[in-house]
């Protein structure tokens, strides 16, 4: 019996995209084209199932665009929503609805959720300082402070969230904190706010997220354990902006809800919307019924940066509200990297959705098939134009697409596309029958446990067994010394094709549909036979596939490279403004030291973090810093730098950091070692 099986209805989610940019592929791979292989999947296996999406339009992500493009982020939103839409039309992901959170119905539901919370006594109200742009005279969203990460060190984080190691934030954690506004530091005032108590939460989520050890993916559930582990901690469900939702509450004009707070709420009632739309009772596909066996399963797909808020913030909201189902599972995906770096979207580094579809016109499952091949499914992975180009050709046109070109030719050339036999037309080898039973029940099981990269292999691996067969029976031979055995071997491939394009499915829609029509038959179901009438009439073939050639690829390649020295050409570098004058006696009070490193290894489960061991003529102390992205341990060994001894040590990941190496940073953000240029004893003061 599958997992499935103990649901009614299935209410799948993606995640929101935010409205002030296109899509690009590392959006695909997070967190839509793996939901939309599962839904297709339900609905192939008759499920009921509503699939939900919009547009995220608040925050201050909107706002910043919107000055970027001195605009207004009503205009933003309209833009980009609609390119988005379309896109996501275009290449084929099939949700149910696809709505947007500046909506009536949305803004609605939204305060209907605050207000429920705030009279039920859930929020702690409180004043609390918060950082102010004294130049812009307001206070500054999550997203407008920019600052270290505490964690690992990036120093580009956001206030809300370093985007280097997804660790969510609160701005007053940032190390050197600065205003994207002005460019400066900004100061803290006193403002009043609403805060969801997580820590009061704490004991629950705990006790539920245990019930989901051994179910959830093992990268998702160890990142909430990560969080509980550290201290849960009330979080301002309330902003000090001018874009968004209005908090409902008269002393709080002017506020707005964290977008953190309402994003999540667009799920439910972007449902509301379709729901009034289809005639259907939305409350069957979110809120709790009289009888726990006839609730729906939520299950959200995101990105992993998308953690926190998916698995602790918008599962304390619903379980506060009281009368909402929690979501089963939340199999969020990691990261996807382009051609050896991070994909950027203030850097263009990117292969944008819309641009592939005008460049590709009808290769969208091309795309799906390399992206769900390479899905960062437990680790982050990474998209290459020449592995998009050695897939296409040597797995797609090779495998799957040969099987089913030699298949077709074969008939209409021996039979001219005709099925003839003395019954109905089925599968009659046995063996490849039980090897095809197996397949199934590898396939269903891993779709079922979101393991998308072995079941599209699966697949296949159907392509595989049918031309290992038809090798082995060789038909246009045995079709002069055995005709019987040449048209019975054509047959089972027939089948063999028929039951490969029903599994391809929720993959690779539209090749799909065209072996379907290929065999002129109506689509199957996920596993159900395939047979032919006597006297069946095959349609004309075509080949499912064309090989890319290298012109093709090198010209992707080498718009990547364009893009990247038009970046850099055209890059305004926001020199860090000086910082407010000191006397000497500050400047002094600073020990800067010449020392050398002595060991260096990198600091586990993190990504920027070397643990030195540094020689500063003083003594030999430890120092954590975040160059390990510039250099590999080895290298630095016997390195020469300049080091703050006298800072105040500082645990980090578990180590105690005594001191400070100093650094500079480029143009493109790489830092350099800021060292003597003649070797000096370590201890040397720095002046």
């Amino acid at each position: 019996m599958s997992k499935l099986d103990n649901f009614k209805r299935y209410t799948i989610t993606s995640a929101l995209p935010y409205a002030n940019g296109p899509l690009h592929i590392g959006h695909l791979a997070g967190a839509y084209l793996p939901a939309d292989i599962f839904v297709r999947y339900l609905r192939l296996k008759k499920k009921n199932v509503v699939y939900i999406c919009g547009s995220d339009e608040h925050g201050a992500a909107i706002t910043i665009k919107a000055k970027k493009e001195n605009t207004t982020p009503q205009a933003i939103i309209d833009k980009y929503h609609n390119q988005i839409k379309e896109s996501f039309a275009e290449f084929g992901i099939s949700f149910d609805i696809y709505h947007r959170t500046s909506s009536a119905i949305h803004h609605d539901l939204s305060q209907e959720f605050f207000l429920n919370l705030y009279e039920k006594g859930e929020f702690i109200e409180k004043f609390s300082e918060q950082y102010y742009d004294e130049d812009y005279e307001q206070f500054l969203a999550d997203r407008y402070i920019t600052g270290t990460c505490p964690n690992c060190g990036y120093d580009h984080a956001y206030g809300d969230q370093c985007e280097n190691c997804g660790t969510s934030l609160n701005p007053t954690d940032l190390i050197n904190p600065v205003s994207t506004l002005s460019g400066k530091a900004p100061i803290l005032k006193l403002t009043k706010h609403w805060y969801l108590p997580l820590d009061k939460y704490q004991p629950w989520l705990e006790k539920w997220l245990d019930e989901k050890d051994g179910e959830w993916k093992v990268n998702v559930f160890g990142q909430c354990k990560s969080w509980l582990k550290s201290g849960l901690q009330p979080r301002s469900m309330t902003r000090d902006l001018d874009w968004g939702i209005d908090v409902p509450l008269e002393e709080a004009k002017g506020k707005k809800l964290y977008v953190w707070m309402d994003a999540p709420i667009g799920y439910i009632s972007a449902t509301k919307q379709w729901a009034a739309d289809t005639g259907n009772d939305w409350n069957l596909y979110w809120k709790k019924q009289e009888n726990e066996a006839d609730d729906a399963c939520l299950i959200h797909f995101i990105g992993k940066d998308n953690i926190v808020f998916h698995c602790i913030i918008f599962p304390s909201i619903l379980n506060a509200h009281g009368d909402y189902i929690l979501p089963q599972n939340v199999p969020a995906n990691e990261f996807l990297n382009l051609e050896g770096e991070k994909l950027s979207t203030s850097r263009n580094h990117a292969v944008w959705l819309h641009e592939y579809l005008e460049e590709f016109p009808g290769k969208q499952d091309e795309l799906r098939y390399v992206l769900t091949s390479i899905l960062p499914e437990t680790s982050d992975s990474e998209f290459t134009w020449k592995d998009y180009q050695a897939r296409v050709n040597n797995e797609l046109v090779a495998i799957l697409g040969n099987f089913v070109n030699r298949v077709m030719i074969l008939m209409h050339k021996f039979y001219d596309g005709r099925v003839e036999g003395n019954n109905e037309i089925t599968l009659t080898d046995k063996t490849i029958a039980g090897q095809l039973y197996d397949f199934y029940n590898d396939l269903e099981k891993n779709i079922e446990e979101y393991r998308f990269r072995q079941a599209l292999q699966n697949v296949m691996d159907i392509a595989r067994l049918g031309n290992k067969y038809l090798t082995e029976k060789e038909p246009w031979k045995t079709i002069k010394t055995n005709p019987d055995d040449a048209r019975e071997a054509l047959h089972n491939c027939l089948v063999l094709i028929g039951r490969m394009a029903a599994c391809l499915q929720p993959f690779l829609p539209g090749t799909a549909e065209k072996i379907f029509d290929m065999l002129n038959i109506p689509p199957v179901g996920f596993s159900d036979d395939v047979k032919f009438e006597n006297g069946h009439q095959l349609n004309i073939s075509s080949l499912l596939f064309e090989k890319v050639e290298d012109s093709v690829i090198d010209a992707q390649i080498q718009k990547l490279l364009d893009k990247k020295q038009a970046a850099q050409a055209t890059k305004v570098i926001p020199l860090v403004p000086a910082k407010e004058n000191i006397n000497f006696d500050a400047f002094a009070a600073m020990d800067i030291r010449t020392g050398t490193i002595l060991a260096a290894e990198k600091v586990s489960k993190t990504k920027k973090l070397l643990k030195l061991t540094i020689d500063t003529g003083l003594d030999e102390r430890t120092v954590v810093s975040g160059i390990a992205e510039y250099y590999e341990p080895e290298a630095i060994i016997g390195k020469q730098v300049s080091i703050l001894v006298n800072l105040e040590p500082r645990e980090i990941k578990g180590i105690l950091s005594q001191g400070m190496i100093l650094m500079a940073e480029d143009t493109n953000g790489k830092l350099s070692f800021v060292s003597p240029v003649d070797a000096l004893h370590n201890g040397s003061v720095v002046r």
